[in-house]
Protein backbone atom coordinates (compact mmCIF):
# COMPACT_ATOMS: atom_id res chain seq x y z
CA UNK A 1 0.00 0.00 0.00
CA UNK A 2 1.45 3.79 -0.88
CA UNK A 3 2.76 5.80 1.75
CA UNK A 4 0.73 9.08 1.32
CA UNK A 5 3.76 11.67 1.65
CA UNK A 6 1.18 14.94 1.57
CA UNK A 7 2.27 17.02 4.36
CA UNK A 8 -0.62 18.56 6.98
CA UNK A 9 0.13 22.10 6.49
CA UNK A 10 2.09 24.04 4.08
CA UNK A 11 2.61 26.90 6.25
CA UNK A 12 5.48 27.51 8.47
CA UNK A 13 4.07 28.11 11.98
CA UNK A 14 6.93 30.29 12.49
CA UNK A 15 5.70 33.01 10.08
CA UNK A 16 4.52 36.56 11.41
CA UNK A 17 0.61 36.12 10.07
CA UNK A 18 -1.36 39.52 8.58
CA UNK A 19 -3.02 40.53 11.78
CA UNK A 20 -2.31 39.93 15.82
CA UNK A 21 -5.66 38.85 18.31
CA UNK A 22 -6.02 41.22 21.17
CA UNK A 23 -6.96 37.88 23.39
CA UNK A 24 -3.26 36.06 23.04
CA UNK A 25 -1.08 39.61 23.97
CA UNK A 26 -1.61 39.15 27.73
CA UNK A 27 0.13 35.35 27.93
CA UNK A 28 3.18 36.39 25.66
CA UNK A 29 4.73 39.07 27.50
CA UNK A 30 7.64 39.49 29.14
CA UNK A 31 6.50 41.94 31.85
CA UNK A 32 2.99 42.44 31.73
CA UNK A 33 2.79 45.92 33.04
CA UNK A 34 0.21 46.95 30.80
CA UNK A 35 -3.18 45.55 31.58
CA UNK A 36 -5.49 47.33 29.87
CA UNK A 37 -8.12 46.14 27.09
CA UNK A 38 -6.64 49.38 25.42
CA UNK A 39 -3.32 48.12 25.03
CA UNK A 40 -3.73 44.54 24.15
CA UNK A 41 -6.05 45.98 21.18
CA UNK A 42 -2.58 48.23 20.38
CA UNK A 43 -0.21 45.41 20.30
CA UNK A 44 -2.38 43.44 18.08
CA UNK A 45 -2.59 46.09 15.70
CA UNK A 46 1.25 46.26 16.19
CA UNK A 47 1.28 43.20 13.92
CA UNK A 48 -0.70 44.21 11.10
CA UNK A 49 1.80 47.13 10.89
CA UNK A 50 4.34 45.10 11.52
CA UNK A 51 3.36 42.65 8.56
CA UNK A 52 2.83 45.45 6.24
CA UNK A 53 5.91 47.56 6.35
CA UNK A 54 8.69 45.01 6.80
CA UNK A 55 6.66 43.12 3.36
CA UNK A 56 5.00 40.21 4.69
CA UNK A 57 2.56 39.47 1.75
CA UNK A 58 5.67 39.52 -0.40
CA UNK A 59 8.21 37.42 1.61
CA UNK A 60 7.62 35.73 5.05
CA UNK A 61 9.25 36.78 8.03
CA UNK A 62 10.75 34.96 10.57
CA UNK A 63 9.14 36.18 13.66
CA UNK A 64 5.81 35.24 15.39
CA UNK A 65 3.26 37.39 16.98
CA UNK A 66 4.39 37.20 20.62
CA UNK A 67 7.68 38.43 19.13
CA UNK A 68 5.76 41.72 18.07
CA UNK A 69 3.75 42.15 21.35
CA UNK A 70 7.07 42.19 23.20
CA UNK A 71 8.49 45.08 21.36
CA UNK A 72 5.00 46.94 21.57
CA UNK A 73 5.42 46.73 25.03
CA UNK A 74 9.17 47.23 25.34
CA UNK A 75 8.56 50.57 23.17
CA UNK A 76 6.17 51.76 25.47
CA UNK A 77 8.63 51.22 28.33
CA UNK A 78 11.49 53.04 26.25
CA UNK A 79 9.14 55.85 25.81
CA UNK A 80 7.97 56.37 29.45
CA UNK A 81 11.64 55.78 30.68
CA UNK A 82 12.36 58.99 28.34
CA UNK A 83 9.40 60.95 29.23
CA UNK A 84 10.25 60.36 32.96
CA UNK A 85 13.98 61.48 32.62
CA UNK A 86 12.31 64.82 31.06
CA UNK A 87 10.36 65.50 33.26
CA UNK A 88 12.73 64.68 36.40
CA UNK A 89 14.64 67.51 34.51
CA UNK A 90 11.89 69.66 35.23
CA UNK A 91 10.73 69.03 38.42
CA UNK A 92 14.01 67.72 41.07
CA UNK A 93 14.67 70.96 42.37
CA UNK A 94 11.06 71.39 43.61
CA UNK A 95 10.70 67.67 44.44
CA UNK A 96 13.76 67.34 46.51
CA UNK A 97 12.92 66.67 50.10
CA UNK A 98 9.53 65.28 49.14
CA UNK A 99 8.44 61.61 49.66
CA UNK A 100 9.85 59.13 47.53
CA UNK A 101 7.94 56.06 46.62
CA UNK A 102 8.78 51.90 47.30
CA UNK A 103 8.21 50.35 43.58
CA UNK A 104 7.90 46.75 42.73
CA UNK A 105 10.17 44.46 39.98
CA UNK A 106 8.05 46.72 37.46
CA UNK A 107 8.77 49.87 38.46
CA UNK A 108 5.23 50.79 39.73
CA UNK A 109 4.01 51.86 43.09
CA UNK A 110 4.26 49.02 46.15
CA UNK A 111 3.59 51.85 48.58
CA UNK A 112 3.61 55.84 48.27
CA UNK A 113 3.12 57.84 51.45
CA UNK A 114 0.99 60.62 50.11
CA UNK A 115 -1.43 57.44 48.52
CA UNK A 116 -1.39 54.56 46.77
CA UNK A 117 -2.40 55.40 42.95
CA UNK A 118 -1.45 58.50 42.46
CA UNK A 119 1.25 59.53 39.36
CA UNK A 120 3.31 62.31 40.36
CA UNK A 121 5.13 62.44 37.19
CA UNK A 122 1.77 62.94 35.63
CA UNK A 123 1.20 66.39 37.66
CA UNK A 124 1.83 69.84 37.26
CA UNK A 125 4.09 70.67 39.95
CA UNK A 126 4.19 73.87 42.26
CA UNK A 127 7.75 74.94 42.32
CA UNK A 128 9.33 75.82 45.57
CA UNK A 129 12.95 75.76 44.46
CA UNK A 130 13.70 73.19 47.19
CA UNK A 131 17.89 73.14 46.89
CA UNK A 132 18.34 76.84 46.69
CA UNK A 133 15.88 77.41 50.17
CA UNK A 134 17.60 74.23 51.49
CA UNK A 135 20.85 75.94 50.66
CA UNK A 136 19.01 79.43 51.70
CA UNK A 137 18.46 77.96 54.97
CA UNK A 138 22.00 76.80 56.16
CA UNK A 139 23.32 80.01 54.74
CA UNK A 140 20.88 82.27 56.77
CA UNK A 141 22.05 79.44 60.00
CA UNK A 142 25.94 80.67 59.51
CA UNK A 143 24.63 84.68 58.99
CA UNK A 144 22.44 84.54 61.76
CA UNK A 145 19.60 85.40 60.14
CA UNK A 146 16.94 82.70 60.37
CA UNK A 147 17.16 78.89 59.26
CA UNK A 148 16.25 75.43 59.92
CA UNK A 149 19.15 75.14 62.94
CA UNK A 150 18.41 75.63 66.44
CA UNK A 151 20.68 77.77 68.02
CA UNK A 152 20.95 77.89 72.16
CA UNK A 153 21.40 80.53 74.38
CA UNK A 154 23.69 79.75 77.77
CA UNK A 155 25.29 81.97 80.49
CA UNK A 156 27.85 82.11 82.82
CA UNK A 157 29.37 84.29 85.68
CA UNK A 158 32.70 86.62 85.60
CA UNK A 159 35.70 85.93 87.79
CA UNK A 160 37.14 88.52 89.23
CA UNK A 161 40.78 88.72 87.45
CA UNK A 162 39.97 85.63 85.46
CA UNK A 163 40.19 86.77 81.29
CA UNK A 164 40.28 82.75 79.72
CA UNK A 165 37.19 80.89 80.11
CA UNK A 166 36.31 77.58 77.89
CA UNK A 167 32.99 77.78 76.42
CA UNK A 168 33.03 74.53 75.17
CA UNK A 169 33.77 73.03 79.02
CA UNK A 170 30.93 75.97 79.93
CA UNK A 171 28.20 74.74 77.56
CA UNK A 172 29.13 70.88 77.82
CA UNK A 173 28.36 71.00 82.33
CA UNK A 174 25.56 72.94 81.59
CA UNK A 175 24.15 69.97 78.74
CA UNK A 176 24.32 67.90 81.86
CA UNK A 177 21.58 70.00 84.24
CA UNK A 178 17.60 68.24 83.68
CA UNK A 179 16.37 71.41 82.70
CA UNK A 180 18.98 72.47 80.47
CA UNK A 181 17.06 72.95 76.86
CA UNK A 182 20.23 71.35 75.19
CA UNK A 183 20.57 68.46 78.22
CA UNK A 184 22.73 65.69 76.34
CA UNK A 185 23.28 67.23 73.41
CA UNK A 186 26.98 68.51 73.21
CA UNK A 187 28.59 65.32 74.16
CA UNK A 188 31.76 65.68 72.47
CA UNK A 189 30.49 67.97 69.19
CA UNK A 190 32.19 70.64 68.64
CA UNK A 191 29.37 73.98 69.39
CA UNK A 192 29.71 77.03 66.87
CA UNK A 193 29.78 80.67 68.80
CA UNK A 194 27.18 82.69 67.22
CA UNK A 195 27.30 85.75 69.54
CA UNK A 196 29.19 87.13 73.08
CA UNK A 197 27.06 89.73 75.00
CA UNK A 198 26.55 91.39 78.58
CA UNK A 199 23.41 93.27 79.28
CA UNK A 200 23.48 96.60 77.18
CA UNK A 201 20.48 98.89 76.94
CA UNK A 202 18.02 98.43 74.29
CA UNK A 203 19.18 100.07 71.16
CA UNK A 204 16.09 100.66 69.70
CA UNK A 205 15.19 102.63 72.28
CA UNK A 206 18.34 104.52 72.60
CA UNK A 207 17.18 105.21 68.70
CA UNK A 208 14.43 105.22 67.76
CA UNK A 209 13.09 107.15 71.17
CA UNK A 210 10.17 105.89 73.58
CA UNK A 211 7.13 106.19 71.22
CA UNK A 212 6.26 104.78 67.54
CA UNK A 213 7.28 107.50 65.15
CA UNK A 214 6.55 107.83 61.41
CA UNK A 215 9.87 108.72 60.80
CA UNK A 216 13.34 109.15 62.09
CA UNK A 217 15.48 111.38 60.67
CA UNK A 218 18.66 111.82 58.80
CA UNK A 219 21.17 111.20 61.77
CA UNK A 220 24.35 112.74 59.68
CA UNK A 221 22.87 115.85 59.88
CA UNK A 222 21.86 116.27 63.99
CA UNK A 223 23.25 113.40 66.05
CA UNK A 224 23.49 110.25 66.86
CA UNK A 225 19.70 109.44 68.48
CA UNK A 226 16.70 110.85 67.40
CA UNK A 227 14.31 112.16 69.76
CA UNK A 228 10.28 111.82 70.34
CA UNK A 229 9.70 113.82 66.83
CA UNK A 230 9.54 113.29 63.21
CA UNK A 231 12.34 114.59 60.85
CA UNK A 232 13.53 114.43 57.87
CA UNK A 233 12.32 111.64 56.01
CA UNK A 234 15.27 108.94 54.32
CA UNK A 235 14.90 105.78 52.85
CA UNK A 236 13.95 102.89 55.48
CA UNK A 237 17.18 100.63 54.38
CA UNK A 238 19.08 104.09 56.16
CA UNK A 239 17.69 103.66 59.41
CA UNK A 240 17.98 99.69 59.08
CA UNK A 241 21.61 100.49 58.65
CA UNK A 242 21.95 103.18 61.44
CA UNK A 243 20.33 100.79 63.88
CA UNK A 244 22.76 97.91 63.35
CA UNK A 245 25.63 100.51 63.49
CA UNK A 246 24.13 101.85 67.13
CA UNK A 247 24.09 98.31 68.13
CA UNK A 248 27.55 97.32 67.65
CA UNK A 249 28.66 100.85 69.15
CA UNK A 250 26.91 99.85 72.45
CA UNK A 251 28.29 96.45 72.22
CA UNK A 252 31.71 97.94 71.52
CA UNK A 253 32.69 101.24 72.65
CA UNK A 254 29.90 102.39 75.52
CA UNK A 255 30.58 98.46 76.84
CA UNK A 256 33.81 99.31 77.47
CA UNK A 257 34.81 95.41 76.85
CA UNK A 258 35.57 93.56 73.80
CA UNK A 259 36.61 89.77 73.42
CA UNK A 260 38.22 87.34 71.45
CA UNK A 261 37.40 84.20 70.61
CA UNK A 262 40.40 81.05 69.31
CA UNK A 263 38.78 77.62 69.48
CA UNK A 264 36.05 78.30 71.47
CA UNK A 265 38.22 79.90 74.11
CA UNK A 266 37.30 83.33 75.23
CA UNK A 267 39.57 86.25 76.36
CA UNK A 268 37.91 88.86 77.90
CA UNK A 269 39.66 92.89 77.33
CA UNK A 270 40.20 94.03 79.90
CA UNK A 271 40.28 91.63 82.95
CA UNK A 272 36.88 91.51 84.66
CA UNK A 273 37.19 94.32 87.84
CA UNK A 274 34.56 94.92 90.29
CA UNK A 275 33.42 97.61 87.07
CA UNK A 276 33.06 94.54 84.94
CA UNK A 277 29.58 92.77 83.97
CA UNK A 278 28.66 90.25 86.43
CA UNK A 279 27.03 87.94 83.52
CA UNK A 280 28.13 87.01 80.13
CA UNK A 281 25.61 85.18 77.51
CA UNK A 282 26.48 83.60 74.80
CA UNK A 283 24.56 82.36 71.81
CA UNK A 284 25.55 78.95 70.27
CA UNK A 285 24.83 76.32 67.32
CA UNK A 286 25.58 72.63 68.05
CA UNK A 287 27.16 70.80 65.24
CA UNK A 288 24.66 68.67 63.38
CA UNK A 289 24.86 65.47 61.42
CA UNK A 290 24.16 66.61 57.86
CA UNK A 291 21.21 63.77 57.08
CA UNK A 292 19.82 63.79 60.83
CA UNK A 293 16.41 65.10 61.56
CA UNK A 294 14.69 66.53 64.35
CA UNK A 295 11.79 64.23 65.59
CA UNK A 296 9.03 67.03 65.76
CA UNK A 297 9.89 68.09 61.99
CA UNK A 298 11.40 67.09 59.09
CA UNK A 299 13.48 68.67 56.37
CA UNK A 300 13.49 65.96 53.56
CA UNK A 301 16.37 63.97 54.41
CA UNK A 302 14.68 60.96 54.35
CA UNK A 303 12.85 61.97 50.98
CA UNK A 304 13.87 62.51 47.35
CA UNK A 305 17.72 63.44 46.75
CA UNK A 306 18.12 62.62 43.19
CA UNK A 307 16.40 60.81 39.96
CA UNK A 308 16.29 57.99 41.50
CA UNK A 309 14.15 58.23 44.14
CA UNK A 310 11.64 60.23 42.28
CA UNK A 311 7.91 59.35 42.85
CA UNK A 312 7.52 58.04 38.79
CA UNK A 313 5.88 54.89 38.41
CA UNK A 314 5.84 53.96 34.32
CA UNK A 315 3.63 56.60 32.16
CA UNK A 316 -0.32 54.60 31.95
CA UNK A 317 -0.83 53.60 28.37
CA UNK A 318 -4.30 55.76 28.52
CA UNK A 319 -1.72 58.87 29.48
CA UNK A 320 0.17 57.86 26.22
CA UNK A 321 -1.12 60.71 23.83
CA UNK A 322 -1.17 60.19 19.86
CA UNK A 323 2.02 61.73 19.50
CA UNK A 324 3.69 59.01 21.98
CA UNK A 325 1.82 56.24 20.27
CA UNK A 326 3.08 57.05 16.74
CA UNK A 327 6.53 57.12 18.43
CA UNK A 328 5.87 53.67 20.34
CA UNK A 329 4.52 52.32 16.90
CA UNK A 330 7.83 53.02 14.87
CA UNK A 331 10.28 52.15 17.81
CA UNK A 332 8.20 48.41 17.71
CA UNK A 333 8.52 48.25 14.19
CA UNK A 334 12.21 48.65 14.48
CA UNK A 335 12.41 45.82 17.25
CA UNK A 336 10.93 43.78 14.96
CA UNK A 337 13.02 44.64 12.45
CA UNK A 338 15.99 43.87 14.72
CA UNK A 339 15.06 40.78 15.91
CA UNK A 340 14.12 39.45 12.39
CA UNK A 341 17.80 40.42 11.07
CA UNK A 342 18.85 38.45 14.26
CA UNK A 343 17.07 35.32 13.08
CA UNK A 344 17.99 35.40 9.61
CA UNK A 345 21.70 36.06 10.84
CA UNK A 346 21.53 32.42 11.75
CA UNK A 347 21.88 31.31 7.61
CA UNK A 348 23.43 33.80 6.17
CA UNK A 349 22.55 31.55 2.64
CA UNK A 350 19.60 29.21 2.19
CA UNK A 351 20.56 26.51 -0.65
CA UNK A 352 18.26 25.96 -3.46
CA UNK A 353 18.21 23.99 -6.92
CA UNK A 354 21.28 25.23 -8.77
CA UNK A 355 22.09 29.03 -6.89
CA UNK A 356 22.05 29.84 -3.15
CA UNK A 357 19.84 32.56 -1.61
CA UNK A 358 21.63 35.37 0.52
CA UNK A 359 19.73 36.83 3.13
CA UNK A 360 19.47 40.12 4.54
CA UNK A 361 19.98 39.49 8.44
CA UNK A 362 23.04 41.65 8.88
CA UNK A 363 21.71 44.69 6.93
CA UNK A 364 18.30 44.48 9.17
CA UNK A 365 20.43 44.57 12.47
CA UNK A 366 22.20 47.31 10.82
CA UNK A 367 19.43 49.20 9.56
CA UNK A 368 17.41 48.53 12.94
CA UNK A 369 19.91 49.82 15.71
CA UNK A 370 20.26 53.09 13.46
CA UNK A 371 16.65 53.94 13.45
CA UNK A 372 16.56 53.55 17.45
CA UNK A 373 19.23 55.92 18.09
CA UNK A 374 17.41 58.49 15.57
CA UNK A 375 14.07 57.83 17.31
CA UNK A 376 15.35 58.55 20.61
CA UNK A 377 17.45 61.09 19.53
CA UNK A 378 14.51 62.96 17.86
CA UNK A 379 12.02 61.99 21.44
CA UNK A 380 15.28 63.78 23.47
CA UNK A 381 15.70 66.33 21.42
CA UNK A 382 12.22 67.54 20.97
CA UNK A 383 11.83 67.07 25.02
CA UNK A 384 14.41 69.48 25.78
CA UNK A 385 12.53 72.08 23.60
CA UNK A 386 10.21 72.17 25.96
CA UNK A 387 11.59 71.26 29.49
CA UNK A 388 10.41 74.93 31.98
CA UNK A 389 13.31 77.12 31.60
CA UNK A 390 13.27 76.51 27.31
CA UNK A 391 9.37 77.13 27.75
CA UNK A 392 10.04 80.80 29.73
CA UNK A 393 12.70 81.93 27.58
CA UNK A 394 10.73 81.05 24.66
CA UNK A 395 7.69 83.17 26.37
CA UNK A 396 10.41 85.89 27.33
CA UNK A 397 10.90 86.05 23.19
CA UNK A 398 7.34 86.14 22.47
CA UNK A 399 6.56 89.14 24.90
CA UNK A 400 9.43 90.69 23.76
CA UNK A 401 7.99 90.40 19.96
CA UNK A 402 5.35 91.72 20.86
CA UNK A 403 6.50 95.01 22.68
CA UNK A 404 8.24 95.36 19.73
CA UNK A 405 5.99 95.35 17.41
CA UNK A 406 3.25 97.68 20.17
CA UNK A 407 6.13 100.26 20.05
CA UNK A 408 6.19 100.54 16.38
CA UNK A 409 2.54 100.84 15.81
CA UNK A 410 1.82 104.57 15.27
CA UNK A 411 -0.31 106.50 17.71
CA UNK A 412 -3.82 107.61 16.27
CA UNK A 413 -4.40 111.18 16.60
CA UNK A 414 -7.57 111.45 15.14
CA UNK A 415 -10.22 108.33 15.61
CA UNK A 416 -13.41 108.88 13.65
Amino acid sequence: MPTNLQPASTTSALVLPASGAPDDVSATLAYNIYTTDAFYSGAADQVAYTYNKLGGNVLDLEITPSIVYNAYEESCLEYSYLVNTHQAKNVLSSLLGNSTGSFDEDGEFSAYEPGIGEKPNLKFPRFQLGYIRNVGDSVSTLAGLGGNQTVFSASFDAVYDVQDYDLQAIIYTASLEADSPFKDLVGKKAITIQKVFHKTPQAMWNFYGGYAIGAVGNLSTYGMYADDSSFQLVPAWQNVLQAYAFEEDLHVRASHHSFRINNNHLRIFPKPSGNAPTKFWVEFRITEEAFTEETDRKYGADGVNNMNTLPFPNVPYENINSIGKQWCRRFALSLCKETLGQVRSKLSTLPIPGNDVTLNGPALVSESKEEQTNLRTELKETLDQMVYTALAEKDQALQNSVSDIVQKIPTGIYVG
